[in-house]
């Protein structure tokens, strides 16, 4: 059911993390990401469209497996264990879809994946990206982990230091990259590869504290986020320097970045319309739930309808369900801020899942009006507000560039997240 890569060159697979279309597109036209441009110059690129919810987990299962959410089982940051209320974390072990490395005898190098940890056997290297909370479980095999150690590998960007400083945060941002690169170099040359696959997520904690920075060019900070985007660039010219004729380059990102205007608390509309209880004044989770909850939310659009036959506290009997539904679209549908629409479509979960998770699925999901973020949480008061954060993820923006031999017909204009291995493999088996 799902492709196992072949083809006779190397696959070298670049991910960044949060890069958008537009953004991408200018900075290469503009020159300041000139390898990137010479690639889409001579290759082929397309603006992609991301998950849904558009966050980097489901995304990214979705991009390495090529396999829709009800398939993988990867719904967002968080899940429900079965008929509990139990959280869980959506990892590698809970992947129900292996990732392509992992359907063929390809020597594979894989640095920094998101969603990887903690690290499963393969043929080559794996080390985990976010959520990674140790680096010898991120990590295999583990004999690697003195190298990485010796690198000052870090897992990810500190983004707490982005609510003490700035400049803070940027330094710990470099610190990271330059680790990220003199791993890979390493990699690069120690090991008899085949896929080599390399993410960068430090574009996507940039562009979240960071977005106003790249909007305005007067901002103190505008250099800097550019200057990051540029020391990517020289390490993508880098990697595309040393490949052969026969090879595949392909670029990614697992969604697009635009601006944030205001944080929706879609648990605090749902509380304020009677839709959902909890049994403590302070609720600390759903495990808090009360039995009179109609429906619930997950972070950061996923709505549940709280089903008798689902859910212990259940009350939503199967007769009840669509006009609970009903009630739930209607709320969101009509919600507006100051005139503006806040909602750009309820989707039902039949319209974007299948697959034989489908009873995991959320039963709804919201996709915001842009400027608008999704948020669900509990202790909020106000149906609106504001953080650190200026920019948001974007569905419709994320980025597919393909380059090497290959027939550009078989990328459509709008490619989905679940498209890419399938067009690595039909790109690889047309050599």
């Amino acid at each position: 059911m799902y492709a196992v890569l072949t083809g006779k060159g190397r696959l070298v697979f670049i991910g960044i993390d949060g890069a958008s279309y537009e953004m991408i597109a200018q900075l290469a036209a503009d020159r300041i990401l000139p390898h990137i441009g010479r690639l889409i110059q001579a290759g082929t690129f397309r603006p992609m469209i991301s998950s849904l919810p558009e966050v980097s987990p489901v995304a990214w299962h979705s991009i390495i497996t090529g396999a829709n959410p009800a398939e993988h089982g990867t719904f967002g940051f968080t899940d429900l264990a079965p008929h509990s209320y139990h959280m869980f974390f959506p990892n590698a072990q809970t992947l129900a879809v292996p990732p392509f490395w992992n359907r063929n005898d390809k020597r594979t190098v894989v640095i920094n994946m998101p969603f990887t940890y903690p690290a499963q056997p393969l043929n080559g290297v794996l080390i985990a990206g976010f959520v990674a909370l140790d680096l010898e479980k991120a990590t295999y095999p583990h004999t690697l982990v003195p190298e990485l150690q010796r690198a000052d590998y870090r897992i990810d960007v500190d983004s707490n230091k982005a609510h003490q400083s700035l400049q803070l945060f940027l330094n710990d941002l470099e610190r990271t990259f330059q680790a990220r690169v003199t791993t890979y170099r390493y990699l690069w040359e120690v090991e008899p590869w085949e896929t080599f696959v390399l993410v960068f997520t430090g574009t996507d904690r940039l562009s979240h504290f960071m977005w106003d920075a790249y909007m305005d060019p007067t901002h103190h900070f505008h250099d800097a986020f550019v200057d990051h985007f540029r020391q990517v660039d020289a390490i993508v010219g880098e990697i595309a320097d040393q490949l052969r004729p026969e090879d595949l380059l392909v670029m990614v990102s697992d969604h697009g970045f635009e601006r944030l205007e205001q944080n929706v608390y879609v648990n605090v509309l749902l509380r304020d319309a009677g839709l959902l209880r909890f049994d403590k004044p302070d609720p600390r989770g759903v495990k808090d739930i009360s039995p009179e909850a109609r429906a619930f939310a997950l972070e950061p659009s996923r709505i549940y309808i709280h089903a008798k036959d689902k859910y212990p506290k259940g009350s939503v009997s199967g007769q009840e369900r669509e006009a609970v539904l009903h009630d739930v679209v209607d709320l969101f549908t009509d919600l507006t801020h100051n005139g503006q629409q806040v909602i750009r479509r309820v989707y039902h979960k039949e319209e974007i899942y299948a697959g034989p998770l489908m009873e995991r699925a959320p039963d709804l999901v919201l996709l915001a009006e842009p400027g608008f973020n999704l948020r669900t949480s509990n202790k909020e008061t106000k149906h609106f507000g504001v953080d650190i954060f200026t920019g948001k993820h974007a569905r419709d923006n994320a980025i597919f560039l393909v380059s090497g031999n290959h027939d550009p017909d078989l990328i459509s204009a709008h490619p989905q997240v679940a498209d890419v291995v399938g067009i690595i493999n039909q790109i690889a088996n047309n050599e």
